[in-house]
């Protein structure tokens, strides 16, 4: 459904989140080895998060990644697939044709468009808090 950069870049989101709410700073081989992601491929989607306010990174000995508390209420999820992927996830074509549109749609734009809107809403209404505090009270996991 995402794409395997955003994947990664949501699930280093929540753990950091997790993490922050302890008031700790994570560095980036505990991200990799607790979403089971590559460090290269997870340190380039960090940049990404960072750049865009996502996730503050700190360098030095005491360095790591960490989300503010309060700010975990604003993130969306929708926030880290925009950072990530762009627009792409809510306007492109699902079937991947440059010219698709509502005036000239591809065979399934118009059930596609359906199930986008409803997405883009639950993507935008769920933020990082909710979901670290499902893992906090293990009702969800971030690595299998």
């Amino acid at each position: 459904m995402f794409s395997k950069a955003c994947e990664y870049g949501i699930r280093a989101i929540l753990y950091i989140a997790s993490q922050s709410q302890e008031e700790r700073r994570v560095k980036i081989g505990d991200i990799v080895k607790n979403i089971d992601s590559p460090e290269a491929f997870t340190g380039k989607i960090l940049g990404l998060l960072s750049k865009n306010g996502i996730v503050d990174s700190y360098t030095g000995p005491n360095g790591g990644f960490k989300i503010e508390p309060e700010k975990l209420h604003h993130i969306t999820v929708a926030d880290i697939v925009k950072a990530i992927d762009g627009d792409a996830f809510f306007k492109d074509c699902a079937l991947g044709l440059s010219e698709c549109d509502g005036q000239h749609p591809c065979p399934i734009h118009h059930s596609v468009e359906k199930i986008r809107k409803n997405m883009r809403k639950v993507l935008q209404k769920t933020t990082v808090y909710e979901l670290a505090e499902g893992l906090k009270n293990k009702e969800s996991i971030l690595k299998r």
